[in-house]
């Protein structure tokens, strides 16, 4: 910013007029740097521009690339700069947004009040719109990101209760701790079970060498299947670090005046979830930052993609 400020100051000194456009192959440029009201100086022989004045008419700095290839005048590269500055700016806010709420006990309307303390004046009804259409956009974003899975796996379900009807919420974890996927279902029974598996194997594709569950009667015929090669634990207390992570996500509900939908609670656990992986360090995102700021560190990155 100061470098270009300074460019503007020495462009005025001289007397030259820069002017902003994009060339037709789609790059936005600074070019065509001119004597200020007046057509450049002509060589004193007679002939065309002096050289001095060729080289500040073919001087430009190429500064970032238009993604609509005709956008020739300077109205129409304007335009989709600011709607670029809108964009980065909405994804920013709605970070700030979607982070408070998954992270904290906060309601929709403790993240307008703490919003406001920023200077950014939106309705609660706004929080709750970004929360479920940025939340799995910015999980998807750092998919890439993300590390790799392990092979020993903890699988449990626990239950929470959606527009007054239990619903039970099946969940794994490796042996680092990183929640590899969840699965809301109305139903506990074989088929919901096998639909988790391969859901999480799905996304995952990694060959499991051990799987500890509780002694529900269809995980040992849902695991041996698959898994010929893997040991399979039912021990009482083997599942104590993936019942851990469920009291987190219980902590997390708990300040919620109520879950109404099957479709909003899935943008939330599987929300919760990512910022669990994500404040953990299982992804490649906010490594060279303290372990407290990991999490702004890496919306703020992840804004940019979005």
């Amino acid at each position: 910013m100061s470098a270009d400020v300074g460019l503007n100051r020495r462009l005025v000194d001289q007397g030259l007029t820069r002017i902003e456009s994009c060339n037709p192959s789609g790059i936005l440029i600074r070019h065509q740097l001119t004597r200020s009201g007046t057509h450049p100086p002509r060589d004193h022989r007679g002939g065309g521009p002096s050289a001095h004045a060729r080289e500040i008419r073919d001087r430009h700095i190429v500064l970032d690339v238009c993604p609509v290839s005709n956008l020739r005048t300077r109205a129409a590269m304007l335009h989709w700069a600011r709607g670029r500055r809108i964009r980065e700016t909405r994804a920013m806010r709605s970070g700030l947004a979607v982070r408070w709420y998954l992270r904290f006990g906060l309601s929709y309307r403790d993240v307008e009040e703490l919003l406001a303390g920023r200077g950014i004046e939106v309705d609660h009804v706004t929080v709750y719109r970004w929360v479920h259409r940025f939340a799995p956009e910015f999980a998807e974003a750092a998919a890439a990101r993300r590390h790799i899975i392990g092979d020993r796996w903890q699988v449990d379900e626990t239950y929470l209760k959606v527009g007054g009807s239990w619903r039970y919420l099946f969940r794994a974890i490796d042996q680092f701790g990183q929640v590899i996927d969840v699965y809301l279902s109305p139903r506990r029974d074989g088929a919901a079970a096998r639909r988790f598996f391969d859901q999480a194997m799905g996304r995952t594709r990694v060959s499991l060498t051990e799987v500890t569950t509780d002694r529900y009667r269809v995980y040992p015929r849902l695991v041996d299947e698959p898994f010929p090669s893997a040991f399979h634990r039912t021990e009482v207390h083997a599942n104590n670090l993936l019942e851990t992570h469920h009291g987190r996500l219980k902590a997390r509900l708990r300040p919620m005046p109520g879950l109404t939908r099957d479709r909003t609670t899935r943008v939330i656990v599987a929300g919760h979830a990512f910022i669990q992986n994500l404040r953990r360090g299982f992804y490649d995102l906010g490594t060279d930052v303290p372990s407290g700021a990991r999490l702004a560190d890496a919306f703020a990155e992840l804004a940019q993609v979005i």
